[in-house]
């Protein structure tokens, strides 16, 4: 994996040679990476996998016709193919009056500010080892577990460059360690399984691995003996496990290109009242720390912080170049690169703002409910809003959180569910996607 400056120096160099090639316009990306982990099982070594890989993507203009091309092979050789078969790929293609770079004047420029993405620690197998053990153990101590899929550590490491024909050129790196733990308790057809996790960016932010072989014991127990729902209407309660997908699937639909497309259900809501009064999403690419913090975007542009939905309301859509071409706006330093091909759309860390209520207080007056801890499936239509995902969980009565559930369905849509949400007090901040405990009044639960 290359250092930030030889990236830099590597995709400026491609994108030279695609303009000596006769593109009109041209960016280049690298990315390199590098990752160890160790499994454990039942006490014993299972598995130590080291991986590293490098790979480039050009993407090149020739007027409004472009194509996208990558390799691993980084040799000089090679890439000077990779610029002439990219050229002449692009001179075949269709034209797409959307297409072309960022707009030269939205460039980010240095100095980057210091995110502290990179960890100087790197610890060697045998750390991560212990590690990985120690997680295992203590979820394995947990009173009524029988089993253990395992527990893990890893490290990894990553480097990203991009550049640009009309002048930009920057470099990030960055870090990331884990630890978790999947365990099984109960016997025969009775076995229950759950796990833990925790990811960061350095080594320190982790909790101890007996917390986390704790959190996934305790899971795994609290599961046995599920009983079944009676179907009806009732409020479902979100734990913040799974009540992140719920925002996710808002930013999905907020993607500039979908809305170009007529493939949202929040077509037409621009600067609508989605969610309540009070409601406030933010995507904050520059956190300190964060797992998905960066200083720019994938087309050059500087990212900054923005509340996608504020009081209620939706603020706009999130927009790589073309889209702002095709939808008559501007970029929102949003994009995001692949492995190939053009920019796609991504927010980066997110949150719910927390609400006033505790998690006892949200549910004090739910008089039959349900808290749902896991979601299976798929079953969410974009276009519509349409939304139906298997769960398990735990009951709600009278306002207490009684014995575990699973094999029912959760459904809505996403509008009704967004305008009945209510977040509790207990945020979070560990995740890409920070939720608290959200409630959402009126959901169809398919049981018994």
């Amino acid at each position: 994996m290359l250092n930030p400056d030889s990236a830099k120096d590597r995709v400026a160099a491609l994108v030279e040679r695609a303009r000596k090639a006769g593109a009109d316009a041209a960016d280049a990306v690298y990315s390199g990476s590098s990752s160890e982990s160790v499994s454990i099982r039942l006490g014993a070594l299972e598995d130590v996998e080291r991986s590293e890989s490098e790979h480039l993507d050009l993407r090149v203009f020739v007027g409004r016709r472009s194509a996208s091309i990558g390799s691993s092979d980084l040799s000089d050789a090679a890439l000077g193919e990779l610029a002439e078969r990219a050229v002449a790929m692009a001179r075949a293609a269709p034209e797409d009056q959307f297409a072309g770079l960022a707009p030269q004047d939205c460039l980010a420029s240095a100095p980057w500010p210091d995110l502290d993405l990179a960890d100087t620690a790197e610890p060697g197998p045998a750390a991560l080892r212990a590690l990985a053990q120690a997680a295992e153990d203590a979820a394995r101590a947990v009173s009524g577990v029988t089993n253990s899929e395992g527990g893990s550590a890893s490290a990894s490491a990553r480097t990203f460059a991009l550049a640009t024909s009309h002048g930009f050129c920057a470099a990030t790196s960055g870090t990331g360690f884990g630890i978790s733990a999947s365990v099984v308790a109960g016997e025969g057809a009775g076995m229950q399984r759950d796990y833990a996790w925790r990811s960061a960016r350095h080594g320190a932010d982790l909790p101890s691995p007996a917390e986390i072989g704790t959190l996934a014991g305790e899971r795994a127990v609290k599961r046995l003996n599920p009983g079944r729902l009676k179907s009806g209407t009732m409020p479902v309660v979100f734990d913040p496990r799974v009540a992140g997908s719920l925002i996710g699937h808002l930013v999905g639909a907020m993607s500039g290109s979908a809305i170009a497309r007529r493939a949202s259900f929040l077509l037409d809501k621009d600067g609508a009242q989605i969610f309540a009064p009070g409601i406030t999403i933010v995507d904050d690419p520059r956190r300190l720390r964060g797992l998905s913090s960066r200083p720019f975007d994938g087309e050059g542009l500087p990212t900054a912080s923005r509340r996608l939905v504020d009081d209620g309301r939706l603020t706009g859509w999130l927009m790589d170049s073309a889209a702002a071409r095709q939808l008559g706006g501007t970029p929102t330093g949003h994009a995001v690169r692949g492995a190939g091909g053009a920019p796609g759309v991504s927010a980066s860390n997110l949150h719910l703002e927390p609400g006033a209520l505790s998690v006892a207080e949200l549910i004090a007056d739910i008089t039959e409910g349900v808290l749902v801890t896991e979601l299976i499936g798929h079953g969410v239509n974009g276009v519509t809003g349409d939304y139906s995902r298997g769960a398990s969980g735990f009951r709600i009565v009278n306002g207490e959180i009684a014995g575990p559930v699973a094999e029912f369905t959760v459904a809505g849509n996403l509008i009704d569910m967004f305008a009945a949400l209510v977040p509790a007090n207990d945020l979070e901040w560990h995740r890409s996607v920070n939720v608290p405990t959200v409630r959402v009044d009126g959901m169809m639960v398919a049981g018994d």
